[in-house]
């Protein structure tokens, strides 16, 4: 983070989109709100400022002349730039959206959005990656995906529940992913099959799913985030979630 003349750390915020007056907007409310912002035209030349000096947080559109912002965060992730990344976009097919999640989205946000809604989105993700870059555990310094009580270290299989580890195979670990990247959205047994990639039967996902279950009961009795849906597959849902159901 970047320091400001009273020797207060103010995060940096870089915007990437094509369109110059929501590049403005975005940054205007941004700026009002203490944030230092940089701005980028297309994902080439957000491309080369990042790997120069990495952002706090990244807010990317998809669709982009030269670089599609799909392209760009799998780019600026295999070269280990882990910000934490805000797809703001118009693009509302949930496929390009999976796809988003998967090369290393944090949110995903579709046009036309609230100012107030993203700058929530902004605060809420910084604060969740200083909160996590200081704590103690082995995680640290990963990309890491929050859900809940659940932290997903994406560039190193590692699984914390409650802050304590639970080991997972590779496999277990993908298919854990692929459930809690869209909470409350049921992935059929075809689906996750498909993202494993192993040879083996949809049969095969319900015996991976009772693992994964007992791993997690082994260390919490009472954990019951993933969920049978009925006729469809299985289902990721958080407990603040479910108490917004009740």
């Amino acid at each position: 983070m970047q320091q400001d003349s009273g020797h207060r750390q103010k995060a940096l915020v870089a915007i990437v989109d094509d369109e110059r007056h929501i590049l403005s907007s975005i940054r205007t409310a941004l700026e009002a709100e203490g944030f230092n912002v940089r701005t980028y035209f297309n994902g080439v030349e957000a491309l080369a400022g990042l790997a120069q000096e990495p952002a706090d947080l990244v807010i990317i559109d998809i669709k982009m002349p030269h670089m599609d912002g799909i392209e760009l965060l799998r780019q600026l992730r295999s070269k280990e730039i882990l910000s934490p990344a805000i797809f703001l976009t118009s693009v509302e097919e949930e496929l390009v959206e999976i796809l988003a999640f998967e090369k290393g989205a944090d949110d995903y946000i579709t046009k036309p959005y609230s100012l107030d809604v993203l700058i929530q989105r902004v605060r809420t993700l910084l604060g969740r990656y200083q909160s996590h870059n200081n704590s103690n555990d082995s995680t640290r310094g990963m990309r890491v995906l929050f859900r809940g009580d659940l932290h997903l270290g994406l560039n190193g299989y590692r699984c914390f529940w409650k802050e304590r580890r639970i080991d997972l195979t590779a496999v277990e670990f993908k298919a854990l992913y692929a459930l809690a990247v869209r909470p409350n959205a049921p992935r059929t047994r075809d689906y996750l099959l498909r993202t494993l990639s192993v040879d083996a039967s949809v049969k095969d996902i319900d015996s991976l799913i009772k693992r994964i279950r007992r791993k997690f009961k082994e260390s919490d009795e009472n954990f019951d985030e993933i969920s049978a849906s009925y006729g469809i597959g299985y289902i990721w849902t958080s407990a603040r979630d479910k108490g917004k159901k009740d």
